[in-house]
């Protein structure tokens, strides 16, 4: 690889396994990804797509194999460092995860909260990005009373909040209508275009057939597919 090439990867995998006991949910997993691609990951239940989004962001940490991200090794960094790496991303859950008891506006206010912002900085940035995603008119509504599309933009909004430089989606129109789901894709697109990494592991496989992302398959949690 030649250096101007290696100095565009964003993410760097080596030889990553990930074993939970005796189970072995990636496998010497080794790859490559750009600044600014959009990668779509997928394969079988079970094939360790999940797995791969948590080792990135360091919910997870690999068994063996080294992760690099924008030139950090998360095999080495500090306790400390956690939350620089952590700011790089965007991430979006299948389950949404969101606070339950918080409003709509706090759940995605939290991430510029953590990050130091002030109060008068925070409500204009939250709004925009509420009204982007197209839920502007929820803000003070609580999530249990939201539906799953609703949840999942509110989810997307939380993402994007922070101006990551990489987004990762687990799954995230799994439990979505066909509307709903193309609207987070589209969603997903824009982020992209305005300078994101994007990763979305999913089983999706007409959101694959409608975009030009590289496709990565795992299967039992080795690559098998394009690369």
């Amino acid at each position: 690889m030649y250096p101007d090439q290696e100095n565009n990867l964003i993410i760097r995998m080596f030889n990553v396994t990930k074993r939970y006991g005796k189970m072995e949910a990636l496998r010497n997993l080794t790859l490559d990804v750009r600044k600014n691609e959009f990668v779509f990951v997928t394969g079988p239940s079970g094939a360790g797509k999940s797995t791969m989004i948590k080792l990135l962001y360091h919910g997870e940490t690999a068994s063996s194999g080294a992760i690099l991200v924008d030139g950090m090794n998360l095999g080495r960094i500090s306790r400390k460092q956690v939350p620089r790496l952590r700011r790089k991303f965007g991430v979006i859950f299948q389950d949404f995860k969101l606070i339950p008891t918080k409003t709509v506006f706090q759940n995605v206010a939290l991430v510029l909260e953590v990050g130091g912002l002030k109060p008068k900085e925070i409500y204009p940035r939250v709004m925009e990005v509420l009204t982007y995603v197209g839920i502007d008119d929820r803000a003070e509504e609580f999530p249990p009373v939201l539906s799953g599309g609703e949840k999942q933009r509110v989810a997307v909004a939380r993402a994007m909040v922070g101006v990551p430089e990489i987004v990762l989606a687990d799954e995230p129109t799994g439990s979505l209508d066909p509307e709903s789901a193309a609207h987070i894709f589209r969603l997903l697109q824009a982020v992209h275009r305005s300078g994101a990494t994007v990763i979305i592991a999913t089983h999706d496989q007409q959101m694959i057939q409608n975009h030009n992302g590289r496709v990565v398959r795992l299967e039992k949690g080795r690559m098998a597919g394009p690369d």
